[in-house]
C-alpha cells in the first residue's frame, strides 16, 4: 500500500477512561511490549488512576514501561505478573509477595499463552501505528503482540501518534502454526523476510481505539565502566581466535547479546574486532545504539530482532532516518527472533551476562542470594541452550569490589553447566569446553575470578578435592559466602 492511513474505517474510538472502566477488576490483561518499548500507556495508567479495587494478571511480551510495572504497581492492582519485571516498585511487590511472579523463557511464551497453558487473556491492550477493522501495525517492538492478540477474548488498540509510520517497515509479522501440523518456519538468511508489516485479527474481537501521541520512555545506558572496556577488550579478542579457529565462521559471525548497559558496551568490541573480513550479523531480542553505530559504521551487515531499546538520542536517529535503517533492521515476533530452531538453523553465537557463576558452570541470572528476584530469565535461556556457543559475559566482582561473581555454588540455577561454553570477564577469559568440573572449577578461578577472591575460591576447591566426587563441592560450606551477606 503506498499511502499508509494510520486510522481506517469506522472504528470503535474511545477515551482510555471509558475503557479502563470496562475491564474487570480482575481481568487477564495481556499487553505488547518488550525492551521497554511499544507497549500500551494510556490504559494502564487509567487504571491504575480509577480508585477501583483491582487485581489485575499481567502478561506482558518482556519489560514494559512506568505505566504498568510502576503505576498500575503503586496502586495495588496488580495481583499476578509474566513473565518478567525490570522496575523497583514491581521487584520490591514480587520479593514481598504482594505479587505473584511466574519466570518465563522468551521463545515458548506466545504459545503457552494461546494454547492455554499459563494464562487466559480476558483482553488484550497493545500499542500501534496504524489500525484497521480487523489489522493493526505494531510501533516500536512485535515480542508477543501477535500470540496475545490472537488469544485475547478482546482487543483494544492504543493509537500512538508518536511514532512515524515509516517504523512499518522494519516489521516482518510471521508466527508458526498449531502444534501438531506447525510447518517448518520458512526462514534461511537471519536477514529474509517471510511475513507481513500487520497483525491481522477477527474484527469481532476489537472493543475500542484509544488515541494517544506518549513516546516511549528511552533506554538509559549507563557510561561504560572500565571493567565493561576490558570484558570487552576480551570478548573481541577470543572472538578473533575463535573465527580463524572454527569452520562455523568461515563466511560471517551471527552474534546476539543480552540488552542492557554490558551488552551495549559489548557491541563495541565487534566494531574494532578482526573478523578477517567475514560478514557480521546481529540475529537476537534488541536493538539498541551501539547496533546503530554498527550500521552507521558499515560494520553490520544485518540485524534481526523483536524491539527497538534505543536511548533518547538512538531514538531521535532512528526514526529521522528509519527508510534507511529498515535496509538492514528486521524485526520479528519474539517466537521467532528467540527460536531455538532459528538459533541453530544460524549458528548464533549467545552473548549473555548474569548476577554470578559458580565454580563448575552453574549461572544464576535472576535471584540475589538465591531468594530475591531482579527482572527475570528473559531470553536468555533460549540463546545459551540452543546456540553452538554460549558465552556468559560479567564483571568479576560487584558492590565495588566486596562481593565476587565467582562464587563456590550459586544458590539458584538458571543455566547449568551444560549451558555455558566460555565465561569472560575483565580479568580474562576461560574456555569450558571439554572440561573436567575440576579443571572448569581451575579455569574459573585462574583466568575469571578476581584476584582478591582466588585463595578462598582455591582453598574452597581443595577442600572438594579431598572429599572426593566427580563434582568437587565441599558441601558443608558451599553456600557461607551468600549467607555471610544476608
Amino acid at each position: 500500500m503506498s499511502e499508509y492511513e494510520r486510522l481506517v474505517g469506522d472504528l470503535p474510538v474511545r477515551d482510555a477512561d471509558a475503557v479502563a472502566a470496562d475491564v474487570a477488576a480482575a481481568a487477564t490483561v495481556l499487553t505488547s511490549g518488550f525492551g521497554s518499548v511499544g507497549y500500551p500507556k494510556a490504559v494502564p495508567l487509567a487504571l491504575a488512576e480509577s480508585d477501583r479495587d483491582l487485581s489485575l494478571t499481567v502478561v506482558s511480551g518482556g519489560s514494559v514501561g512506568a505505566e504498568i510495572d510502576v503505576e498500575l504497581v503503586e496502586a495495588d492492582a496488580i495481583a499476578r505478573r509474566f513473565p518478567y519485571q525490570a522496575r523497583s516498585p514491581a521487584r520490591e511487590a514480587v520479593n514481598a509477595c504482594d505479587i505473584a511472579f511466574h519466570d518465563r523463557n522468551i521463545s515458548t511464551l506466545g504459545d503457552e499463552v494461546q494454547y492455554g497453558g499459563l494464562a487466559d487473556g480476558d483482553v488484550a491492550v497493545v500499542e500501534a501505528l496504524a489500525v484497521g477493522p480487523d489489522w493493526l501495525v505494531p510501533t516500536t517492538s512485535v515480542g508477543q503482540t501477535p500470540a496475545f492478540v490472537a488469544s485475547a477474548d478482546e482487543l483494544v488498540v492504543e493509537l500512538n501518534y508518536s511514532v512515524p509510520t515509516a517504523i512499518r517497515e522494519f516489521h516482518d509479522i510471521y508466527r508458526p502454526g498449531r502444534p501438531p501440523n506447525r510447518r517448518p518456519i520458512p526462514l534461511t538468511e537471519p536477514d529474509g523476510r517471510i511475513g507481513d508489516d500487520r497483525i491481522e485479527f477477527d474484527p469481532e474481537k476489537l472493543v475500542a481505539v484509544v488515541e494517544t501521541d506518549h513516546r516511549d520512555q528511552p533506554y538509559e545506558f549507563r557510561d561504560p565502566t572500565d571493567d565493561d572496556r576490558a570484558i570487552a577488550a576480551n570478548l573481541g579478542e577470543f572472538l578473533e581466535a575463535e573465527v580463524r579457529r572454527s569452520p562455523l565462521f568461515e563466511d560471517s559471525l551471527r552474534i546476539q547479546f543480552g540488552v542492557g548497559s554490558l551488552g551495549n558496551a559489548l557491541m563495541s568490541a565487534l566494531g574494532e574486532a578482526d573478523l578477517g573480513g567475514r560478514e557480521l550479523i546481529y540475529f537476537g531480542e534488541v536493538i539498541q545504539d551501539g547496533l546503530l553505530d554498527l550500521v552507521d559504521d558499515g560494520d553490520l551487515a544485518a540485524a534481526s530482532a523483536t524491539s527497538l531499546a534505543l536511548s533518547s538520542e538512538g531514538q531521535d536517529r532512528l526514526f529521522d532516518d528509519a527508510a534507511r535503517y529498515a535496509e538492514d533492521i528486521v524485526l520479528r515476533p519474539a517466537d521467532l527472533s528467540n527460536s531455538p530452531t532459528l538459533v541453530d538453523r544460524f549458528g548464533v553465537v549467545g552473548v549473555n551476562s548474569a548476577l554470578e557463576v559458580d565454580l563448575f558452570g552453574h549461572v544464576n541470572s535472576t535471584h540475589v542470594g538465591g531468594t530475591r528476584v531482579m527482572n527475570g530469565v528473559g531470553g536468555s535461556g533460549d540463546f545459551n541452550r540452543n546456540a553452538p556457543l554460549a558465552v556468559l559475559a560479567l564483571p568479576s566482582t560487584a558492590a565495588d569490589g566486596d562481593v565476587s561473581r565467582v562464587v563456590p555454588m550459586v544458590p539458584h540455577v538458571d543455566h547449568t553447566e551444560h549451558d555455558i561454553d566460555v565465561v569472560i570477564t575483565e580479568q580474562g577469559v576461560a574456555d569450558l569446553r571439554g572440561n573436567a568440573p575440576a579443571e572448569t572449577a581451575a579455569a574459573l578461578i585462574e583466568r575469571c575470578a578476581h584476584p582478591d577472591y582466588r585463595d578462598d575460591l582455591r582453598q574452597y576447591l581443595d577442600r572438594g578435592l579431598a572429599a572426593g566426587g566427580h563434582i568437587p563441592h565441599d558441601i558443608e560450606t558451599a553456600l557461607d559466602w551468600h549467607t555471610d551477606r544476608l
